[in-house]
């Protein structure tokens, strides 16, 4: 989440980059100085780079990090700076201290935080001479130990080899990753991970022999105690299950990482886990908190050595547990999971006044925090941001679904997270609306009542602690599922449309924040493209000034190809809105960019850009090149068992935007044009690679399997994989896969689904089951209340994690819009290439199948 909680900084209501803030909090006084004659400079988002002007630097190679905490960022910056420039040596820094304090909380990657400023020595020579004179330079200067570097001496100078320039290649798992040349020049992945390595080609320079001997000469072999096993890491440190090497209890440590790991106040994880021994100290014989074993440093780093308690978080429970993320759940399940739910609330808040009672004031009151075990033992855990009660405070670090707002303090703040609990343990996650439209409070408790039959007025308490005397704002727009389809589309319209910006250049419609990756605020599944897709198909109208913005920017020369990602999409956009003409210089532009394209998916790879393509085959040249992509994805789609059953992050991606299920449906289009069964022997074979990468759950639902959870949505997920096996089997009978479909289409009978979007929500399941399973449309619809949200007169929805509105389609209103408009409107929606007849046309097949 912390790529999003950086797009956060500049606006309350929607995603936007760390540059667009306003001038409210500046940059680092570096950024403001005259860039050097002769020098160029890019000011990123994040990074402000500078080089000199022709500087050839090598595709890879050492790079120094300088890693400083706040109070020494700005002469670290302004040093590096003074060493540099005269030396022409190329570097970039963080452009913020609200940047430094995000890419340094303890949430942010533990990889690659505490990075301040990175300077590129051409060669090893040079390397040694830099890291020599920088560490006379920059002594006194104290910053984070940065995770994937090797540390220089004991000061604040780090390295690692990696890539100097930007390429890419494909993991084990088929995903874009950032690449290096190894010995044989062949990409492979530049692996960024939270411990020092060097690539098996590449031999550590002999200088930093004695730094990597100093850095493994620090080991755990004489603590009193043996650590097992790790229960979580942030960037602040990590949590581990041990025990103690006489008694062998067990025990839980809690470490924290000098500098990293910052909270809003600056303060870093060795002064937060400091202090929450002192208050649990103050607590010290509560059956509701964990007893204190022991308190210890190692290598600058401390430790607090705290009882273990043998349970489950809450969050788990309640996944386990939750009936409306299970297919057709009864009245019967929903009304004794509410018993449990509201037993489980009345404990937690015995626990919280039992704190209170102390003079404590939790402060990071969230399912994560609230540990059960098996005879019904609540403890609350995780008392880094706890203050006193007398102090009147409010929280430094709390989770964004339950923090409360700025008019509370004190016991007042528990008392809010507690209030949020009593919604979130029926609508998971839900309560990350609140801050949007604090009355939204109402609707959910009257959802939550109606759906698991409990009184309304056992949530009358909980909604008037988080309204407080907030006025209402803004009325509630029309619901779908309660008002007409017109009213409703009109509402969404009329919200995307208050949001657009055509002053600006990077996107026109707010959304998810990757349509600030070059070509997103353009593109189909997050710019531009998309949204006036969504309102044109749906009937909601054409804006021709929108339009306009569309065509002059799709012929930015930074976006490259893809059919949700980037031109292909975009011409499909354009020949649906009827600028045949612009449609096909986009086209021309397509087949003129070389073929670096590595993905087979539908996103961004092969697959959307041979749909793409046969879209426009009456072209002789755009058929030769159609033909030329269906025959690359034929050879490197391999057999149905070529499906590696990796874990963790090396296993491969299903569905129908990563997966096999988009190579499939390109087989499946081309199949419908040429008649060549051997297409649909290829399709077979793609589908057969998804749905080895499924698992079937104890309730018949067939998902894709992550390792560590099952997804079901349209991106990466069963409802996508569901879409493409049903357009098959309508082509062919097939016993073995047919019962696949059933099994896949059960996903669309759960109740609830955390966030709302058409990639990864429940848009995305009611444009499915329009043709998988109409029947349980109304459902699907009427669920949408759960995230609705006015906004300037409207109705809108939050994009990707619910921190932020979104109107893109992969994650906000205008997908919303389109799956609303696949279940009601009267002419076909739907996403392209699905829900129609295939355009006629010729198509060569390949002549060996």
């Amino acid at each position: 989440m912390e790529q999003y909680e950086l797009y956060c900084l500049a606006d309350r209501l929607f995603y936007d980059t760390p540059a667009n803030r306003g001038t409210e909090v500046p940059d680092f006084a570096a950024g403001a100085r005259p860039v050097p004659s002769g020098w160029d400079h890019q000011a990123g988002e994040v990074w402000m780079n500078y080089a000199p002007a022709g500087l050839r630097l090598p595709a890879q190679g050492w790079k120094i990090h300088v890693s400083a905490g706040l109070d020494d960022a700005e002469r670290a910056i302004a040093a590096i700076w003074d060493y540099c420039v005269p030396r022409g040596l190329a570097f970039k820094f963080l452009r913020s201290k609200p940047v430094a304090v995000m890419l340094n909380s303890k949430s942010a990657f533990r990889g690659s935080s505490g990075k301040l400023v990175t300077v590129y020595p051409t060669d090893e020579a040079q390397l040694e001479l830099v890291l020599k004179e920088l560490d006379t330079l920059l002594a006194g200067i104290q910053g984070p130990y940065i995770l994937s570097d090797l540390r220089y001496a004991a000061g604040p100078l780090f390295v690692r080899y990696g890539a100097f320039v930007t390429r890419y290649c494909l993991s084990d798992s088929g995903e874009r990753v950032y690449a290096l040349a190894d010995a044989e020049g062949r990409l492979v992945p530049d692996v960024r991970g939270p411990t020092f390595s060097t690539p098996a080609w590449v031999q550590l320079p002999s200088f930093l022999e004695s730094h990597l001997a100093a850095r493994n000469a620090v080991t755990t072999n004489d603590l009193a105690y043996v650590i097992e096993s790790v229960i979580q890491f942030s960037n602040g440190g990590g949590v581990y299950l041990g025990h103690h090497r006489d008694s062998e209890a067990k025990v839980v440590l809690k470490e924290g990482r000098p500098l990293a790991g910052l909270d809003v106040i600056g303060r870093d994880a060795v002064a937060r886990v400091g202090h929450e021994r002192d208050i649990l100290q103050r607590l010290a014989g509560l059956d509701v908190v964990p007893a204190v074993h022991d308190y210890f440093t190692l290598g600058d780093h401390h430790f607090l050595v705290q009882e273990f308690v043998d349970s489950n978080p809450l969050q788990r429970l309640i996944g386990r547990q939750f009936p409306l993320t299970r297919p057709d759940s009864s009245a019967g399940e929903r009304a004794e999971y509410a018993e449990w739910a509201l037993g489980m609330h009345a404990q937690v808040e015995q626990a919280v006044a039992a704190l209170h009672e102390r003079g404590v004031v939790f402060n990071d009151i969230h399912p994560g925090n609230v540990l059960v075990d098996e005879n019904g033992r609540l403890v609350l855990i995780d008392f880094e941001v706890a203050t006193l009660a007398t102090e009147q405070a409010r929280s430094a670090l709390a989770h964004p679904g339950y923090a409360a707002p700025a008019d509370r303090q004190g016991v007042d703040v528990d008392r809010y997270a507690l209030a949020c609990l009593a919604l979130g343990l029926f609508a998971p996650q839900s309560t990350m609306l609140l801050h949007f439209h604090p009355h939204k409070a109402n609707q959910l408790a009257d959802l939550i009542s109606t759906t698991f039959s409990v009184p309304r007025a056992t949530f009358d308490a909980a909604v008037a602690t988080i309204v407080g005397d907030q006025p209402v704002a803004q009325p509630d727009p029309p619901i779908p599922g309660v008002a007409p389809w017109p009213e409703v589309r009109a509402a969404i319209t009329q919200a995307i449309v208050a949001g657009a910006t055509p002053e600006r250049d990077d996107r026109l419609f707010p959304g998810d924040i990757q349509q600030f990756e070059p070509g997103g605020g353009v593109n189909l599944a997050h710019g531009a493209a998309g949204v006036l897709y969504a309102l044109a198909r749906s009937g909601a109208g054409r804006f021709p000034e929108y339009d306009e913005w569309l065509r002059r920017h799709a012929r930015d020369a930074a976006i490259g190809p893809g059919l949700y990602s980037g031109l292909h999409g975009i011409a499909l956009v354009l020949t649906e809105l009827g600028y045949h003409q612009d449609a096909g210089e986009v086209i021309d532009r397509c087949l003129q960019q070389p073929a670096e394209v590595q993905e087979l998916g539908l996103y961004s790879g092969l697959a959307g850009i041979g749909l793409t393509l046969l879209e426009y085959a009456a072209q002789p040249a755009v058929l030769a090149a159609a033909t030329r992509v269906v025959d690359q994805v034929a050879d490197r789609l391999g057999g149905p068992d070529d499906v590696a059953e990796l874990s963790g992050e090396g296993r491969p991606r299903a569905g129908l935007m990563y997966g096999s299920a988009g190579p499939a449906l390109l087989f499946l289009h081309a199949y419908e044009r040429s008649g060549d069964t051997g297409l649909l022997d290829l399709a077979r074979i793609a589908l057969q690679q998804d749905l080895r990468r499924c698992t079937t759950d104890d309730h018949g639902m067939l998902q894709v399997n992550q390792g560590w959870r099952t997804l079901p949505y349209l991106e990466e997920g069963s409802v996508g994989i569901a879409l493409v096996l049903q357009r098959y089997l309508r082509h062919r009978p097939d016993d073995e896969l047919a019962p696949a479909l059933e099994a896949l289409r059960r996903v669309t009978h759960c109740g609830y689904f955390v966030q709302p979007g058409l990639f990864m929500g429940r848009a995305g399941l009611l444009l499915a089951a329009t043709e998988l399973d109409p029947g349980v449309n109304d459902q699907l619809i009427a669920g949408l209340a759960w995230h609705a949200l006015p906004y300037a007169g409207g109705l809108a929805f939050p994009g990707n994690q619910l921190l932020r509105l979104s109107a893109d389609l992969a994650t906000g209103s205008a997908g919303v819009l389109l799956a609303l408009g696949a279940a009601l409107h009267e002419q076909p929606v739907a996403l392209p290439f699905f829900g129609r007849n295939p355009p006629s046309g010729p198509f060569e097949p390949r002549k060996e199948v």
